[in-house]
This record gives C-alpha cells, sequence and structure tokens, in this order.
C-alpha cells in the first residue's frame, strides 16, 4: 500500500506538532530496592516535521514504543526519541509519561509498612541535543494524630504538596529524591500533638520551598531545577515557586527563541 503520509508536500507549511496522546501502557521503571517496579503509564508522542512530509502514520509511534517493551528509564528515553526522529524524519521528537510510583514506608506509629504513592512525570525531547526532566510530586502531610485505642483510627490529613521538576547532571534515583523532599517537608511536623509547639513549628509555602530549593541547589547531580510548594486550604490555596538560575537563563532564552519564530512566520 502506498503511503500517502510521507510523500512530498509542496505547500512548504511545517507541522509544528503531530502524534499521539493519553496512551495507556504499561511499563517498567528503576526501583532502587527491588531493581524494578511494574507501573501503568499515560504517554504522549510527537514529533516536529518538516514542510515536505505532508504527515506520518500514527501506528509508527506504537510500533517504537512496543520494541522496548516498556522499560523506561534514561537510556531507553533517549533511544526511544532517537528511533522516533529518524524513522519519522522529523526536525524533532518529544515523549511526555505520567504515571504513579509507589513506595514501601512505615507510615504510623506503631511501625507497620504501608505503600505510599507518589505521581511522576517524564519529558524527553530531542532537537539537536538531548532534553530529559523529571518531576516529581511529594503529599506534604501534618503530623500523625496519636492514636487513643478507641474507635476509628484518627486521619492524618492533608497540608498539601511538592512539585519538583529536575534535569540531571548525573542519574538520581527516584526514592531518593523523594527523601530528599521529605526530609525538608516534615522536620518541623516531628512534635507530638500534645507537646507545646515551637514559634516556627506552622509551617508556610514561603519556608518549605526556601528550605527546598537550598537543598536541591546543592546537590551535585542536579542540573537545574523548578519547584513549587502548595498548601490546600479552605476555599482557596496558597503556592510558592522557586527556580535555579539555569532555570531561568533557560526558559529565557526558550522566550527568544519563541519570539523569533513568531517574527519569522509573520
Amino acid at each position: 500500500m502506498k503511503d500517502i503520509q510521507s510523500q512530498s508536500d509542496h505547500r512548504r507549511i511545517n507541522i509544528r506538532r503531530v502524534g499521539i496522546k493519553e496512551i495507556s501502557y504499561p511499563i517498567t521503571v528503576l526501583d532502587k530496592a527491588r531493581k524494578e517496579q511494574k507501573t501503568v503509564a499515560r504517554v504522549n508522542m510527537y514529533v516536529n516535521l518538516p514542510h515536505q512530509f505532508k504527515g506520518t502514520h500514527m501506528s509508527r509511534f506504537i510500533e517504537i514504543l512496543n520494541r522496548f517493551h516498556g522499560r523506561i528509564n534514561l537510556k531507553s528515553f533517549h533511544l526511544i526519541l532517537e528511533e522516533m526522529k529518524m524513522k519519522l524524519q522529523a526536525e524533532a521528537a518529544h515523549m511526555e509519561i505520567e504515571f504513579p510510583y509507589f513506595l514501601k514506608k512505615k507510615t504510623n506509629s506503631d511501625q507497620r509498612a504501608g505503600l505510599c504513592e507518589y505521581l511522576c512525570r517524564m519529558h524527553g525531547s530531542l532537537a539537536e541535543d538531548d532534553d530529559l526532566t523529571l518531576e516529581i510530586r511529594v503529599p506534604i502531610a501534618p503530623p500523625m494524630p496519636e492514636q487513643t485505642g478507641i474507635g476509628l483510627p484518627q486521619s492524618l490529613g492533608h497540608w498539601g504538596f511538592a512539585d519538583v521538576c529536575l534535569c540531571f547532571r548525573n542519574f538520581i534515583w527516584i526514592e531518593d529524591l523523594i527523601k530528599m523532599v521529605e526530609e525538608v517537608t516534615s522536620h518541623n511536623l516531628k512534635w507530638s500533638l500534645k507537646t507545646p509547639k515551637p514559634a516556627d513549628y506552622y509551617l508556610s509555602v514561603e519556608k518549605i520551598a526556601k528550605a527546598l530549593g537550598k537543598k536541591l541547589n546543592s546537590h551535585p547531580d542536579i542540573k537545574w531545577f523548578n519547584l513549587r510548594v502548595e498548601n490546600l486550604s479552605e476555599g482557596f490555596s496558597t503556592f510558592a515557586c522557586i527556580r535555579s538560575r539555569k532555570s531561568e537563563d533557560i526558559s529565557r532564552k526558550s522566550e527568544i527563541g519563541s519570539r523569533r519564530s513568531e517574527v519569522g512566520r509573520i
């Protein structure tokens, strides 16, 4: 059958993005304690096509994904992007995956282990250079109420969350990133509810964001980061955002490049 989509197009109109989205797909990610963890991701895959192509066969995205059997890590992510760019003859290739990551932790006062869920996102782009980021949402919770042994256990409650998006210099385990965030977000939450609270007990989004930003900025394997801390209150929410200096420089270059592109199209 003739491949109509790959035929030449003489209208000289670039397709900015073409692809598939919201694919539910089983994947295997690296797990520090168990080596691997199986989970289910939502996947978006798309490319930038030059003007000489009419389009692309969407089934090719799934074919490429199937070749890697859902095994997702830093190395395979790059290889998938390379294959997308080469086989689809694209100017740039992009892939986004979002998946729940489960970590076994001691979650309450009697030290019983339970599974905690963390939402993770990975985004990769390949044009001239390779760009891969990881984002993790880490819940922030108040201290566990002391159990009386009478009636149902009291609820842990929910303070908010920290969204950390970063680019690596070297590989970092997801578990280590979660631990890094929770060391900051929980250090003022260890007081018993019956103990008088110190003046700095009550957390603010600014206080958490600054402390966490300082910790991320000092990590040698983190190239740059974006951080958002949000507190969920009754009827409204408060938030604070911090970017590393390198991230701000990248954002400015991206904005300048976007403006130049718009001017070129006009």
